[in-house]
């Protein structure tokens, strides 16, 4: 098999690989870097176990074939190359040739490499029989304004995980770590009714990828699996994740109904407080103390290097309330959000929620501590 392609897109593919094929495995398999030939287009293919990869590019081919590289210098060698386009040569080993440079390197056979299943963006039969389309962007901000509430303690268990809901209602993308929880919804019926768990490192993959997307995609689920198929600039992208087993306990029961106090602030002036004030905080509950009255936010924190405090002008519809939170987890439900949003608090010692003002799928639970 012999394939000509540019090297500048060759280089740009190779970078969406490079975060998931793993430079150590328990599988030697697995370190190693899939090329294929498909259709007069050169595939790359990659696999960590937990996440499959695979790009499918415009290149002038001669002959077929399915072959494993050695990821890690083929990656290093592709960045530094001097030529324009990129010549490659499979056959007992590779022949890699660029400009005036040439080298060879050994391949690996790919008996026991692990079969990998990809959805397809037209559809089709397969065991991918669940499939939703949504816009690239969209999809991303989902699964990306969530992702910081997953838990990253093991023993959390199934919270280490984004959940995914599909319903007639829309779609969902949730996350909690047992004290704080975002989600996401969008209005976007869906023609099946499905929950899927997909772990946060996984979410990262799908982030990244969907960054590079513009348009409509595919989501697609299989048993244990859910798919990604999407059209790039040049070529298509598929992406398999593994799924972990069951699913979050009912977390809507956490989300309060009732709210003594409403606050309309503007994000940026309350968020660049918050982050002042709570560079004093004490280091172990990173506590900043919140007292809203008669139009205004008052922050103060009070630690080993001394005690801050600063104004925010608020609006409040509801009785004075003093609340402390732990100022990382209320920054972080803060992030997603510009403009004006609204904080609803529903006590000084239970669950507060944090969303735009206005219009947005966006929401999230805070819990105060406890003083």
């Amino acid at each position: 098999m012999r394939v000509n392609l540019p090297k500048n897109l060759l280089a740009e593919k190779l970078v969406l690989l490079e975060r998931v094929i793993p430079s150590r495995s328990s599988n030697p398999l697995l370190t190693y870097l899939g090329l294929a030939a498909e259709g007069g287009a050169l595939l790359l293919f990659g696999s960590n176990g937990e996440v499959d990869l695979e790009v499918r590019l415009p290149a002038d081919v001669e002959g077929e074939g399915r072959y494993l590289v050695p990821s890690q210098p083929f990656f290093q060698l592709v960045r530094s190359l001097p030529g324009e386009t990129v010549e490659l040569a499979l056959e007992g080993d590779l022949s890699l040739s660029s400009g005036r440079f040439r080298t060879r390197l050994a391949l690996a056979p790919t008996e026991g490499y692990p079969e990998l299943l990809f959805p397809d963006l037209e559809g089709g039969e397969g065991a991918f029989t669940q499939r939703a389309e949504f816009l690239a962007e969209e999809l991303g901000r989902a699964l990306s304004q969530v992702r910081y509430a997953a838990s990253n303690e093991e023993y959390r268990a199934i919270f280490r995980g984004v959940q995914l809901e599909f319903s007639e209602r829309g779609f969902r993308a949730v996350a909690s770590d047992g004290y704080r929880l975002a989600l996401f919804d969008l209005k976007r019926p869906q023609p099946f009714t499905k929950k899927a768990v997909v772990p946060a490192k996984s979410v990262d993959e799908l982030v990244r990828v969907l960054r590079s997307a513009e348009g409509e995609v595919v989501l697609a689920l299989a048993p244990g699996t859910l798919g990604l198929a999407m059209p790039q600039e040049e070529g298509t992208l598929r992406m398999a994740v593994r799924l972990m087993e069951g699913e979050f306990p009912d977390y809507e029961r956490v989300i309060p109904k009732d709210f003594p106090l409403r606050a309309s602030l503007e994000v940026e002036p309350f968020r660049e407080a918050l982050k002042r004030v709570s560079v004093l905080a004490d280091k172990q509950n990173h506590r900043v103390d919140l007292f809203l009255e008669e139009g205004r936010a008052l922050l103060s924190a009070e630690g080993d290097y001394g005690k801050g405090q600063e104004e925010v002008s608020v609006v409040l519809e509801g009785a004075p309330m003093s609340l402390a939170y732990n100022a990382r987890y209320l920054l972080e439900a803060l992030a997603p959000l510009s403009g004006q949003a609204e904080l609803l608090f529903s006590g000084p010692t239970s669950p507060t929620l944090v969303r735009p003002l206005g219009e947005g799928g966006y929401q999230a639970v805070v819990v105060p501590l406890r003083v």
